[in-house]
């Protein structure tokens, strides 16, 4: 394949993400957690759900790498690879772990669409790796490399801390909502969104890449639109909810 095609390819991919965007800010959000429903068909445990939705993008990354070279990552590649899988390891198996989801479900058809997600992007970034990319020595000490390090384990680090703040404020066996507080949730209510956008932002700018981009604008059109439909779930669930707090940037939105 082209850098051309494969460029047209990840337009195409990136066209997708601004209608879905535009979708899921005008209508309701995508039925899992808090905001499930009925009228999507057979679910399934929402912490099996979560492993068979997030893991099979590490299979992807590396499949694809491996169609487009038959040498083992290395380097800067095995590096921003390793990153990448980091983040997924931690998603796929860490978290559900200490999911305190007693009993709930999750619709079949949002993890096969997860993984049909994953699959363009582990594509993207795995094909990627795998024939065009290219890193000299001194991309170590280049800025965008330190810069965007620093970015994803300060984003990596906020996302994580703010997920089990999230879970730690049901004792066992409690399956409802609190109002969260403390740390940036005395100013916004999805500090975990805001830590996820900002670790893929920084995996942009650290591999400089045009699918680390385009993955980075997606996570924008799932996350910013999920942070709009959390925050109003919030309003609408608790009367006491904190008028000053914003959705995902402080004292902006």
């Amino acid at each position: 394949m082209s850098y051309t095609t494969y460029q047209i390819i990840e337009a195409v991919w990136l066209l997708v993400a601004i209608v879905a965007f535009l979708w899921l800010m005008l209508k309701d959000p995508a039925p899992y957690g808090r905001h499930v429903r009925q009228g999507f068909g057979p679910q399934i445990d929402n912490r099996l759900g979560w492993v068979l939705m997030e893991a099979p993008v590490m299979v992807f990354l590396w499949l694809f790498y491996r169609l487009a070279n038959s040498t083992p990552p290395a380097g800067f590649i095995a590096l921003f690879m390793g990153l990448f899988m980091l983040h997924y390891l931690h998603r796929s198996f860490v978290f559900p772990m200490f999911m305190r989801t007693m009993g709930k479900k999750m619709p079949l058809a949002i993890v096969l669409s997860a993984v049909g997600f994953n699959l363009v992007n582990g594509f993207g970034l795995g094909y990627y790796f795998g024939i065009f990319a290219s890193y000299e020595p001194k991309w170590l000490y280049d800025g965008r490399f330190i810069g965007g390090m620093l970015l994803f384990f300060a984003g990596m680090l906020l996302n994580i801390y703010s997920d089990y703040h999230l879970m730690n404020l049901r004792k066992p066996g409690e399956t409802g909502y609190k109002i969260p507080a403390g740390g940036l949730f005395n100013y916004i209510s999805c500090p975990n969104l805001l830590g996820e956008l900002a670790e893929w932002a920084g995996y942009a700018l650290m591999t400089w890449s045009l699918p680390a981009l385009v993955f980075w604008l997606w996570s924008i059109a799932n996350l910013v639109p999920r942070a709009k439909a959390h925050h109003q779930w919030y309003q609408s669930h608790f009367s006491n909810y904190p008028r000053s707090r914003k959705a995902l940037l402080p004292g902006l939105w």
